[in-house]
Order: C-alpha cells, then structure tokens, then sequence
C-alpha cells in the first residue's frame, strides 16, 4: 500500500501541475481526492492491513491528502490570475476610439412657452387643472351660455363622438368641473389641447392648444382682471410691454374684452409682425356671467370673478417669429433644433 500512495502522489502532483485551466484542474481534484476517487480506492484497503500497519499507512495517506491539497490549492490560484488576466485582456476598452454621439433632446416650443405661462401664473398663486379631452356637450356648451342652436355654436364645430359627446373646442369645461368640485376662493388655469374642424393652413388647425384662466372670490373686479393680464403679458415678453383692452362679446363672460400688446419688435410704431398696427390680438376674456357662476354651483350675488383664455400656439408662433403653424406639429428635426 505504500508504494500504491507514493505512486498516486507522483501521478497526481505530476498531472495538477499540468493542468492548463480551473476546470481541468476540478476534474483532476475528483479524480485523486473525489469519494469515489483513487485515494478513497487505496485507502478502502485498510482493512486488510494487520494492526501495527494501520496506523503507519493512515498517517501517509494523510500527508498524500495534504501535499496534493497544498498543490491544487497553489496551482488554482495561479490558474486564477492567469484567467483573470485573460479575461481584461479580453475585455478591454479602447478609450481614444470616438464614442457613438448621442443627441440631447430639449423642449417643444410649445412646451417651452406653456411652462414660461404656468410659471407666471404659479408665482401669482394660480394652480394648474386639468380635464378631459373628451367631453360632455353639457360641460363644453351648455354650461357656458351656449345653448343648441346658439349662433356662436358655429365657429366652435367640433368633432362629435355621440350626439351628446366631443372632443373639447376650448378648455373652459374645465373651469365649470373645478366651480362644481371646489368652493371659493379660486385661482386657477387650465392649459391643454383642444379640437375644431378647422382647414389646415399657415394659420390654423384641426388641433391646437389653449391655456385659460379663472378666478373667483368675493369683491373680484375688471381691475384686478386688467391688472393680472398686464402683469402676465409684461412677465411673457419684456417689461416694456403695454395691453389695450377692446370691448367683446364671449356669451360665458360681461363685460368681455379682447387683450391686445403692443408690439415687442416695433414698440408700437408698425412694422410686418403687427401688419404695421403696433399692436398684436393677444386673448380673450371678462368677467364670469353670473349664469355660469350658477352652473358652477357658485352664488352670484356673494361671489364675482373674471376669465380668461388664450391659445398657447398663436403666443408661441408671436414669440419666436413662427409664420406657419403647421411647423409646430410635423416634427421636423431641422425645425425643432432651433429652439
């Protein structure tokens, strides 16, 4: 039996060093060292040994176990390192090769000014509310003073789901679904899109966007309506901006006006933005007819208010001297990385 441990080492000392990878050095640990490997063969001999050999060829075969433990031990971690530095080499990066060019996205120039025009009005304590787009007859007409068959019904022909359902021509539904759900004070806009069969042109659109105001509280007057506009209008495009209201008639506003501002290229002297006016049509708006207030759940006779409402592409085509508004929705890269 000693001669069969000493061979066994040799044979194993000999084949662990070598081996060329960890995984052929595994199959080699089985093999010598496994339960059913050919130490555990040799050492299943023990039982035909006599009593003084015993004790002789277990210490051996436990320093056989030893030596060849010790060699795979110092064999794989050297087997690791070379491994290891295979597997950076392999891996390694280039970095003077240019790298792929990503393009950073920014705003749409709608989005741009929408978020000009709700920082404004969040500073003067307004909240943004918002609704659906997809909306009940009731909400986008009835409950403005525009009853079926009203007149003013015609330069809002929309798109119709079901008799009683649309998509919404302006955001003013909104306004009547905040009265209904909060009590005074308010102090809100409501910016979205919006939707009328209108023919596609420099200047118009099947969709476009609005961006309206409401405000309700006791003892709201025009003052404090001409006041706010200014303040928006000279915080949108320069302090040296000036308004001119016009007398209007919107049938959900009395008395209604319409906003104009005075030229931010000319100063008013005119020029081809203003069509040589000196004064650029802005928006709408006036105080809230005491009927709405009714629909909103809102008592006339404790609380007054004013509305307003502009469209968010006309500002945005005025303030960076877009002459076609159809440029804001073909997503024409060209166009877009201007701004």
């Amino acid at each position: 039996m000693k001669e069969q441990l000493l061979e066994l080492q040799q044979q194993a000392t000999q084949r662990i060093a070598a081996c060329a990878s960890t995984q052929e050095l595994e199959t080699v640990r089985v093999n010598y060292l496994g339960k059913k490997g050919e130490l555990t063969a040799i050492l299943k001999q023990m039982g035909k040994l006599s009593a003084e050999e015993r004790p002789v060829m277990g210490q051996l075969a436990n320093e056989v176990r030893s030596d060849l433990e010790a060699a795979l031990e110092s064999r794989g971690a050297a087997l690791k390192q070379v491994e290891l530095q295979a597997r950076m080499a392999g891996e390694k990066i280039d970095i003077t090769i240019p790298g792929t060019q990503r393009t950073v996205g920014h705003k749409h120039p709608l989005s741009i000014v929408q978020d000009e025009i709700k920082e404004i009005f969040l500073g003067m304590g307004f909240s943004i509310a918002t609704g659906p787009e997809v909306e009940w007859d009731y909400y986008n007409f009835e409950a403005l003073s525009l009853p079926p068959g009203h007149p003013a019904r015609d330069t809002h022909d929309t798109f119709y789901i079901t008799e009683r359902m649309l998509l919404r021509t302006q955001t003013s539904p909104v306004q009547i679904r905040y009265m209904e759900e909060n009590a005074p004070p308010i102090r809100i806009i409501a910016p979205g899109r919006v939707y009328r069969q209108d023919n596609l042109d420099a200047t118009h659109s099947p969709v476009f966007h609005q961006i309206e105001g409401l405000v309700v509280d006791k003892g709201v007057t025009m003052a404090n309506l001409k006041h706010t506009l200014d303040l928006m209008c000279k915080r949108l495009f320069g302090e040296a901006t000036q308004t001119r209201f016009r007398p209007h008639h919107f049938p959900f506003t009395e008395p209604s006006c319409e906003v104009d501002v005075s030229c931010f290229r000319c100063g008013g002297s005119g020029c081809g933005l203003c069509k040589g006016e000196g004064w650029i049509e802005l928006l709408g708006c006036g105080m809230v007819h005491p009927e709405v207030l009714r629909r909103g759940g809102i008592d006339p006779e404790v609380y007054s208010g004013f509305a307003f409402g502009m469209g968010l592409d006309r500002i945005t085509m005025t303030r960076f001297r877009i002459d076609d508004i159809r440029l804001l929705f073909e997503n024409d890269l060209r166009f877009l990385s201007q701004f």
